[in-house]
């Protein structure tokens, strides 16, 4: 069976609106069939993921264990991005957390000389280059969370508590959210029922993503900010350096990432991102918020979230109704038994693997339709991180590794873990 696939490039002619492949319209006409212009940029959102899992160094050995192996200058270049020419990282970002969350999530070094005991790399910034974005017409901004690979044991460590998301709303939209009945003149305390009633007015999410996202650390050189602040800063400064461009953001992230990427998008538009475009490209994202969450992002018409889901994984009903949860944005549901190159897996990871529905993707041709590979893309990438792919594929399971996992023979003659290079160093961006 051939791992590659001669397929049609897509005809600029016929390509919808920029603001159409973006949300507009919440997609309408572009998803059955789905139009592979959005299929395109689909998959490059879901490369854009890829990338944050391919970079992340998860040697616990290694006192860089947590960081991204690869720098700014070379990142795309070095995790073999498709047309890695037309982008450039604008800023890391780095998280900590003050609740616990899995060790595949902030994994720490056991070195004595760490480069960091509090933080992990979680992500990035990017843009499309001066020279791209003058060929385009428009200047894409793209942020991507990194999820994790180790795929369901944080399920049970992480937790499902709803918090207020009070700290992510704009002070006006605050108040009204907390009026109480004393308040608005209801004359006396309120009773049990208006707490209830008020509590279910107010937008809440899950405990972990909020603290991920909006935790700092003083004694962290690279956490000092909070990954919020970070991303704020950085957006606010690519708002400001192009000025007078046509302008978008897209949030992508996969699993646990996914739900950074719903709540960052989110926080951009609620606190003033109102006047371009903002989309989220989510890929098997658990839950995220309550319905009054849900509801509070059906105000923001700026910001749209798809959520490219495969019909069989169960990530996505985590945590469930029952605890107060919702499904939030557009789903793009996909299947990967559709796919004639994949196994008849019985693992629940391999359902929730990213490259495995991005493969399908670029063969979905609806729920009724056959498995045809309507864009160019290598079979083979399915197996980076897995098992996947049938063996007549004659593709390797997870081939994605560092050369014999980054030991060298030094001048001595003794194998040792290889420093990064000085463009690779891990480098406090605030």
């Amino acid at each position: 069976m051939e791992t590659t696939t001669q397929t049609q490039t897509p005809n600029s002619t016929n390509e919808p609106a920029w603001s159409a492949l973006v949300g507009e319209n919440n997609w309408a006409g572009l998803l059955d069939p789905l139009d592979v212009h959005l299929r395109t940029l689909i998959l490059r959102c879901g490369d854009f993921c890829q990338g944050t899992y391919d970079a992340f160094n998860n040697d616990a050995n290694s006192k860089y264990a947590g960081s991204s192996r690869y720098g700014h200058a070379n990142f795309f270049d070095k995790v073999m991005l498709q047309d890695a020419a037309n982008y450039e990282i604008a800023s890391f970002l780095y998280a900590t957390a003050q609740v616990s969350v899995p060790e595949a999530f902030l994994l720490h070094s056991m070195s004595r000389e760490s480069w960091d005991r509090e933080s992990n790399w979680i992500g990035y910034v990017a843009v499309t280059t001066d020279q791209y974005s003058k060929s385009i017409g428009r200047r894409e901004i793209y942020v991507a969370w990194r999820g994790t690979t180790r795929n369901y044991e944080w399920v049970n460590v992480l937790g499902a508590e709803l918090v207020s998301a009070e700290q992510l709303l704009r002070p006006e939209n605050n108040n009204t959210v907390n009026k109480t009945g004393a308040d608005a003149g209801g004359g006396g305390a309120s009773s049990s029922s208006d707490e209830e009633e008020e509590d279910d007015k107010m937008p809440k999410v899950m405990r972990g993503w909020l603290s991920m996202y909006t935790s700092d650390d003083s004694k962290s050189a690279f956490t000092k900010l909070s990954a919020r602040d970070q991303l704020v800063t950085k957006i606010n400064e690519l708002r400001d350096k192009y000025k007078g461009e046509k302008l978008s953001i897209a949030l992508t992230g996969h699993s646990l990432g996914a739900s950074l990427a719903v709540v960052s998008g989110f926080d951009l538009v609620e606190n003033g991102v109102t006047d371009i475009p903002v989309a989220a490209f989510v890929f098997g994202c658990p839950q995220v918020g309550n319905k009054a969450f849900k509801t509070r992002i059906s105000t923001h018409p700026n910001l749209r979230i798809m959520h490219i889901k495969n019909t069989i994984d169960m990530i996505p009903h985590y945590p469930g109704r029952l605890l107060g949860y919702r499904n939030i944005g557009t789903d793009v549901v996909i299947d990967t038994r559709k796919s004639p190159y994949l196994k008849d897996s019985k693992d629940p990871g391999d359902w929730h693997n990213l490259q495995a529905m991005l493969h399908v993707v670029a063969g979905w041709n609806g729920e009724e339709g056959e498995f045809e590979l309507k864009v160019k893309r290598s079979v083979a990438l399915v197996n980076k991180s897995c098992d996947f792919l049938k063996t007549e594929c004659s593709v390797p399971a997870l081939w994605w590794v560092e050369k014999n996992k980054g030991m060298v023979r030094d001048e001595n003659g003794e194998w040792v873990l290889a420093p990064p290079a000085d463009e690779d160093l891990p480098v406090p961006e605030y």
